[in-house]
């Protein structure tokens, strides 16, 4: 149900290490383009969980058995952080339909906040794999809400959520509230701490932010 890619040696830890590292996120493009390969790599890897048919492909020479997706699966991003990695995945799965969420934390004078979704374009996702972006599951409400929100649109048959860096206690919020049981999720990695203000420590800090410039 929990993958978490940078558990074993390979060039995507360097990806997720450059999200991280204080000096490199100065370089904003870098950082998208980070987080872009890091949606490339796990949809690889989401790839070899999907259904396949073998169909003849006309080569100049004869013609190949040759092995293809059954069908597109959709893409759902909550914007606006999940865009570079929305991209990265779209990348590989370059026929996909896509979806996109409006939410965001709506902050109280007691530091506390509640999450609210403004908005949903997509198409159906009926009977369909759907991948879910947010390079930060921090209390995974975010998430949870999204995926409620997108439900209006059908009922998907497996979920896939994408995220690069999670919070321990997010994972677990997302395992215990999302209301299917056909769900994966795919972390480049896991984080121990989340503050009282939900930041994830030591994650890499606002990814929205880094990526697009500070909030007004």
């Amino acid at each position: 149900m929990v993958r978490i890619l940078s558990q074993q040696h390979s060039i995507f830890n360097q990806f997720i290490a450059e999200l991280r590292d204080i000096s490199i996120q100065n370089d904003s493009m870098r950082f998208r383009k980070n987080l872009e390969r890091i949606g490339e790599i796990i949809s690889y890897e989401i790839s070899k969980t999907m259904e396949y048919e073998t169909r003849e492909t006309t080569t100049p020479l004869g013609i190949a058995q040759t092995s293809h997706l059954k069908a597109q699966p959709v893409i759902a991003t909550i914007l606006r952080a999940g865009l570079p990695m929305h991209l990265g995945v779209l990348n590989y799965f370059d026929r996909a339909d896509n979806a996109f969420i409006s939410a965001y934390r709506r902050h109280h004078k007691d530091n506390t906040f509640d999450i609210h979704v403004e908005y949903v374009s997509s198409p159906s996702i009926e009977d369909k794999v759907l991948i879910m972006c947010d390079p930060m599951i921090a209390t995974g409400s975010s998430i949870v809400l999204a995926y409620k929100a997108i439900l209006a649109k059908g009922m998907p048959k497996h979920v896939h959520i994408v995220s690069a860096i999670s919070s321990k206690q997010g994972v677990e919020y997302v395992m215990a509230n999302m209301p299917t049981q056909n769900f994966t999720i795919w972390c480049g990695a896991v984080d121990e701490e989340l503050t009282a203000h939900s930041y994830i420590v030591p994650g890499l800090g606002d990814a929205g932010d880094l990526a697009f410039g500070e909030k007004i």
